[in-house]
C-alpha cells in the first residue's frame, strides 16, 4: 500500500503532511550512518554535497527544519541590531514566530507586492546605509520562491536578478527562501543552478513537496556554512545518526522532483472547481478568498477534506505526494459544495 492509498480524510492543509513511501522507508532503514556532530555521517555528507552541487554552491548544511535553515541563512548575512528587507507576507516575517529577532536581534522592514514579488523601487527607497550610531543599517534582502502566502507564485528569476546592482553597490547579502524551490524549478523550467547563482545564501526544504519526513538545507559559501554549523549546534540542532533522515532526502531527490508537475496539475483542477482561474495557479498552492473561512474549513472537514484557514476570509489548499488524481477530483467536488453551502444567500435575511 502506498501513502495515497491509505484510508482517512484527503488532507490538503499542507505539503508537510505526507508520509514516507515504502521505498523511502527502505532507503532510510538501509542508510549508512555515523555521528553527524562529529561530521562522520556519510549519508548526511552525501546529501549536503549533492544539494550544494545541484545549486552550484560551495557547501550545504543539513538542518532539522526550514525555520532553522532560514535562521542560519539570515544570521550569516545580518548581525544583531541590523536589518533584513523582505516582502510583507514572507515566511521569515509571518511564519517563523519572530525567531530572527528573538534569537539573533535582527530587525525586518517590508515592502508589499500583491503576488509576493520584488518591488525594486520600493526596496531602493527603503534601503538604509550604515549611518551608525544613528540608524539601523540594511544588510540583506530576502526573497521567497515559491511564495507561500501569494499562492505558490514562482518569483521570476529576472526579478531576483534585478536586485543584483543594489546588492553589489552596497555590498549587502541576498537570501532566497527556497523552501519550495523544487516546485519553482519544475513549473518554470529554470535550472536549479540558476537559482543558486542568483543569490548569496539559499535555503531549500525536503519535507515540503518532496515527501521527506524531516529536513532542510542552507547553502552558501563554505565560510558561511562552517559558521552556520556552529550556530546550528548552539540552537540545539546538532543531530547524531542523522543519516536515516538524510537518506529520505536523497531518495526524494531521485524520485520525487519531476512528479511535482502532477501536484501542480491537481492544484489547477481544485482551483477551477473553486472558481479560481487555473491559469493563475503556478504550482501546488491555491488560495481562496471566501466570506467565512472557518465555515468552509468545517464544511469540507465534515465531508472528508482537510484545508487550512489562514485568516477570517482566506482558505489555503496544498496538493502533494499523498493526493492522487482521483482524490483531487473528489476533493474538488467536496470543496465546490462547501463553498456553495457557506456562501451568503443573494437576497440576505
Amino acid at each position: 500500500m502506498t501513502a495515497t492509498d491509505a484510508p482517512g480524510p484527503i488532507d490538503l492543509r499542507s505539503d508537510t503532511v505526507t508520509k514516507p513511501t515504502e521505498a523511502m522507508r527502505a532507503a532510510m532503514a538501509a542508510a549508512e550512518v555515523g555521528d553527524d556532530v562529529y561530521g562522520e555521517d556519510p549519508t548526511v555528507r552525501a546529501l549536503e554535497e549533492r544539494v550544494a552541487d545541484l545549486f552550484g554552491k560551495k557547501a550545504a548544511l543539513f538542518t532539522p527544519t526550514g525555520s532553522m535553515a532560514n535562521l542560519l541563512a539570515v544570521r550569516a548575512l545580518v548581525s544583531p541590531g541590523q536589518e533584513v528587507l523582505c516582502e510583507a507576507q514572507a515566511h521569515i516575517a509571518r511564519a517563523e514566530l519572530g525567531a530572527h529577532g528573538a534569537f539573533f536581534g535582527v530587525t525586518m522592514r517590508t515592502w508589499s507586492h500583491p503576488r509576493g514579488g520584488v518591488d525594486l523601487p520600493a526596496i531602493e527607497a527603503m534601503f538604509a546605509p550604515d549611518l551608525s550610531p544613528f540608524f539601523v543599517a540594511t544588510k540583506a534582502i530576502s526573497v521567497e520562491c515559491t511564495h507561500n502566502f501569494a499562492g505558490g507564485r514562482v518569483v521570476p528569476l529576472a526579478e531576483i536578478e534585478s536586485l543584483h546592482p543594489l546588492v553589489e553597490r552596497h555590498d549587502i547579502g541576498l537570501h532566497v527562501d527556497g523552501a519550495r524551490i523544487w516546485n519553482a524549478h519544475v513549473a518554470s523550467g529554470v535550472p536549479l543552478a540558476d537559482y543558486g547563482r542568483a543569490c548569496g545564501v539559499l535555503t531549500v526544504c525536503l519535507s515540503k513537496g518532496l515527501g521527506a519526513p524531516v529536513g532542510s538545507l542552507v547553502l552558501g559559501p563554505r565560510r558561511m556554512i562552517d559558521e552556520a554549523r556552529v550556530w546550528r549546534k548552539r540552537l540545539g540542532g546538532g543531530m547524531r545518526q542523522a543519516g536515516v533522515l538524510a537518506a529520505a532526502g536523497l531518495h526524494a531527490l531521485d524520485h520525487h522532483v519531476e512528479r511535482l508537475a502532477d501536484d501542480h496539475s491537481h492544484a489547477r483542477l481544485l482551483a477551477e472547481a473553486c472558481g479560481v482561474d487555473p491559469a493563475e495557479v503556478e504550482t501546488n498552492i491555491v488560495v481562496l478568498d471566501v466570506p467565512d473561512a472557518a465555515a468552509v474549513v468545517a464544511a469540507a472537514r465534515d465531508a472528508g477534506v482537510l484545508v487550512s484557514a489562514l485568516g477570517e476570509r482566506t482558505v489555503r489548499l496544498v496538493t502533494h505526494l499523498d493526493v492522487s488524481r482521483d482524490q483531487a477530483e473528489v476533493a474538488a467536488s467536496v470543496l465546490a459544495k462547501a463553498l456553495a453551502s457557506t456562501r451568503p444567500s443573494a437576497g440576505g435575511s
